[in-house]
């Protein structure tokens, strides 16, 4: 049985909770991440080796999808039939090379994960079922964040951060739907805030979620 990579990431509350038995039967055998932990606990750090392996052209992007849903949806009952919805619509994995590719550099751009943004909202490259911002942006995240890296990183915005961003943040629709400006608005606001905390981007994403201030 593989063991959690952990341990947590600053800022970071506890694993994640995943029934992996459930996830083994509904997945494709392609997509189940090698070396994911098979006891239920994902931290982020697991998912980021998936990424990492990902990057060494070891993993593949739908093995890499795979793990970042596992961690996104947790004990969520319908995470995995959401998340075979998603991988059927790129059996081949083409589609995610398509919006990741520009992920794979030692520094990803702000414009990068910009047009990895763009590429999943585009029914025409990259958009997949069941896949809407608030999962392809932990995707994007795991994928193209650098830690000790540049200033700007991609964030996870889904409906929990989304609704607890003041209106200085730029994100101007609260459930859903996010557009890719709101999203760049929001990276470069959260780059701000860390900057000025001196703690990496993601830790500002992690203190919205738990709801609490980032000084906490």
């Amino acid at each position: 049985m593989a063991a959690s990579v952990g341990p947590a990431l600053p800022g970071e509350p506890g694993p994640i909770r995943v029934n992996m038995a459930k996830w083994r039967r509904a997945l494709p055998d392609d997509a189940w991440p090698e070396g994911f932990p098979e006891s239920g606990v994902v931290w982020r750090r697991d998912v980021f080796a998936v990424a990492e392996s990902w990057r060494s052209e070891v993993a593949t992007p739908r093995q890499l999808l795979a793990a970042a849903l596992m961690w996104g949806y947790g004990l969520n009952g319908y995470g995995p039939w959401r998340a075979v919805k998603a991988l059927n619509g790129d059996q081949h994995g083409e589609r995610l090379t398509r919006a990741l590719d520009g992920l794979r550099a030692d520094h990803p751009t702000l414009e990068d994960s910009r047009a990895a943004f763009r590429s999943f909202r585009d029914a025409k490259v990259s958009r997949l079922p069941w896949l809407g911002p608030a999962f392809f942006t932990k995707v994007v995240y795991f994928a193209g964040y650098r830690r000790d890296g540049h200033e700007i990183q991609p964030l996870i915005l889904d409906r929990v951060v989304a609704g607890r961003l003041p209106v200085e943040a730029g994100v101007r629709r609260r459930w859903g739907g996010w557009r890719s400006d709101e999203w760049i608005a929001y990276l470069q606001w959260a780059a701000e805030r860390a900057a000025a905390a001196k703690v990496e981007p993601d830790a500002v994403e992690m203190a919205l979620f738990r709801g609490d201030s980032l000084s906490s």
